[in-house]
């Protein structure tokens, strides 16, 4: 290559547009925050998709959610639900039943076990949470909720 072309491929820097520093900037910081919550999940043998499904399920109560819509739930979408559920099953996480009338339709219920579980994160969670973004102040995460929500979309 030519020093014509190095000298200018140096002094040229590629502008980019303001959606694609957002995107690039959410993605980097979700990846930051994701990271910290990973590593605290791991000290408790769980992964982000398991907990996401422990704190559905303790949503869902006693009557527990059918597993289409434990997937259609999950911050990331599993590809594999029925797996990540028989993972969580053999560990007494959650339990499963076959309904009477549609033998077609699982529900899970979330089992004493993985209750516990869930029970025990909600104060390393929210510490972790309140470490992130709590400098931030509530005005402005509400502020960034809303803002994060349009670009999403409500419905998505």
């Amino acid at each position: 290559m030519s020093e014509r072309i190095l000298d200018d491929l140096r002094q040229t820097k590629p502008r980019r547009m303001p959606e694609e520093e957002a995107f690039v900037t959410l993605l980097r910081t979700a990846d930051y925050h994701q990271q910290a919550l990973t590593a605290l999940l791991k000290t408790y043998g769980l992964t982000p998709p398991q907990y996401n499904v422990l704190r559905i399920l303790r949503g869902a109560g006693a009557q527990g959610l059918p597993c289409g819509e434990i997937s259609a739930r999950m911050i990331t979408r599993d590809p594999d639900i029925t797996r990540l559920l028989d993972r969580m099953e053999a560990r007494a996480w959650v339990g499963r039943t076959r309904d009477a009338r549609d033998r077609r339709v699982i529900t899970a219920r979330i089992a004493a076990e993985g209750l516990r579980l869930v029970n025990a994160l909600d104060a390393p969670v929210h510490g972790l949470l309140r470490r992130q973004l709590g400098m931030v102040g509530k005005q402005k995460l509400e502020k960034l909720v809303r803002l994060l929500e349009e670009i999403r979309g409500r419905d998505a």
